[in-house]
Order: C-alpha cells, then sequence, then structure tokens
C-alpha cells in the first residue's frame, strides 16, 4: 500500500520533471534491480500487497510489462486474471433471497411424495401449511420425488410394432403444362407399402379429404391408425370420420418436416 501510494505521488510530480531526469532515475532504479537480483538465489518472494501493487500498476499502465524485471510479464497477466475472476466471483455471490430450507422439512416433503404417489405440488403444499410449515409450492416441487413411469415408445418402435395396422395419409401438389395446381390425396399401408387410394382435385377440402378415406378402406378393412401431419386441410370432418371408422388419429410432431396443404 505504501509502494503505491509513493508511486502515485511520484506519477503527480512527474510533469513537474525534465524527461532527462525521468530517464535517468528510471535506469537507476532497473539497474538496482539486476543488482539485486544478480544477489538474491532462487525466486523472489512477494507478498499479497506486493502483488496487488503490480497489479493495479497493470491496470493504469499495461505498457509496464517490458520493464518488469523480478517476475515474468505472464505471471503478471495470470496475477490480474485471477483476481478478475474473485472480484466477479464475490460480486455473484448469493445475497438475501429465500432462506434455506431444513433437512427435517425436506425430508418429510420427500416422505409424503413417496408415501401419497397420487399427490402433486399442490397437495403437498397445502397438507404442509395445515401443519404450519411456511414455504413456496416451487419450493415442495423442488425437493419431491421424481416419480419416473414407463418410458414411452418412440416413432421408431412405434412403426416397427404396429406396421400392419398403420395407414399414411398426404396431399402434394402436382403442376400442370397450363401452370394450374392440382392436389394429390396418396394413401398407402405401411406394412406392405401398397398403395391403397390416389386421387387429384383442384379445390381440396376437408369433406374431400374425408371422403377419400371414406372409399380408400372398406369398414371392415380400415387400418388402427392413420398417421397424417398437421396441415389445417385436416379439419373435424376428417377427425370425425376416422373416429366412426375406428381408426386412431396419429399426427406428426408440429417439427416436423411435412408437408401442409391449405384449402384454397
Amino acid at each position: 500500500m505504501i509502494g503505491l501510494l509513493c508511486f502515485v505521488v511520484a506519477v503527480l510530480a512527474s510533469p513537474f520533471k525534465s524527461k532527462i531526469r525521468l530517464e535517468a532515475e528510471n535506469a537507476t532504479l532497473r539497474h538496482q534491480l539486476v543488482v539485486l537480483r544478480r544477489k538474491l538465489k532462487g525466486r523472489a518472494r512477494l507478498t499479497n500487497n506486493d502483488r496487488w501493487f503490480f497489479v493495479q500498476l497493470y491496470r493504469w499502465f499495461p505498457s509496464i510489462l517490458p520493464a518488469l524485471m523480478i517476475i515474468r510479464p505472464e505471471t503478471l497477466v495470470r496475477w490480474h486474471r485471477a483476481g478478475f475472476r474473485r472480484y466477479w466471483r464475490w460480486k455473484s455471490h448469493r445475497r438475501g433471497g429465500r432462506p434455506p430450507i431444513e433437512a427435517e422439512l425436506r425430508a418429510l416433503v420427500r416422505q409424503m411424495s413417496t408415501e401419497n404417489l397420487l399427490w402433486g405440488a399442490p397437495r403437498i403444499h397445502g397438507e404442509l401449511l395445515k401443519l404450519g410449515f411456511e414455504l413456496a409450492q416451487s419450493s415442495v416441487a423442488k425437493y419431491m420425488v421424481k416419480h419416473r413411469g414407463p418410458p414411452s415408445q418412440g416413432w421408431r418402435t412405434f412403426l416397427r410394432n404396429h406396421a400392419p395396422d398403420i395407414a399414411a395419409v398426404d396431399l402434394f401438389v402436382v403442376p400442370t403444362i397450363g401452370f394450374d395446381l392440382l392436389y394429390a390425396c396418396v394413401i398407402v399401408r405401411l406394412g406392405r407399402r401398397e398403395l391403397v387410394w390416389i386421387n387429384v382435385t383442384a379445390n381440396p377440402t376437408a369433406e374431400w379429404v374425408a371422403r377419400q378415406i371414406t372409399e380408400a378402406f372398406p369398414w371392415d378393412e380400415a387400418p388402427h391408425y392413420l398417421i397424417r401431419d398437421r396441415g389445417r386441410i385436416y379439419g373435424s370432418v376428417v377427425t370425425r370420420r376416422l373416429r366412426a371408422m375406428g381408426i386412431r388419429d396419429k399426427p406428426t410432431a408440429p417439427a416436423s418436416p411435412a408437408d401442409r396443404i391449405d384449402p384454397a
């Protein structure tokens, strides 16, 4: 600290000194450091105050790196980065907030969630409030035991297990030689990759799509599942027709790259 104060005083007084005098003082100080370094054996021992002095000096004047004699420039830069990390670690340290929950209360939350599998966070939170425990519902949800259900099958497993009972429907655009657009409805069975139905129209509607499904599958040959995209043309008319035929509607995921043909 005293060395830093002396340096500040020297800096304030430097404008009143000539340039030649400053160069002479710097040369004298550097030569003294060379003599001391030649005399000392091993590494120089620096205190935390010394490190802080050099780091502050480096922050104000980064050009002092070539003038360092007793320490390496990369060592000074490493000290500066370490101080920067410690400062922001202290700055981001949590101050205040919710008080920590006692271990007994956390154990009680886990016990209640384990013994009552059908209770969610709102129910357990209400029961704890009745017992006189003051805590937030989010804290109850945080310390509840997470019950893992049986893993659900993905699309690949679903298609492999039910391929003979799955059909797929899709609409795509066919441009004509006269620059008109026709909409083709294609229905296939995945089990044998069999083309079941194809038809073309210039004005597709939900009623037209429902009629194609009815004509493609007789009542005794309807599949159990029908895969489709989430286009708006598959409206309530189509879903009601599928339900009446005993077909389970299986739309693809919203993010899947499927065509969405909307009626004009």
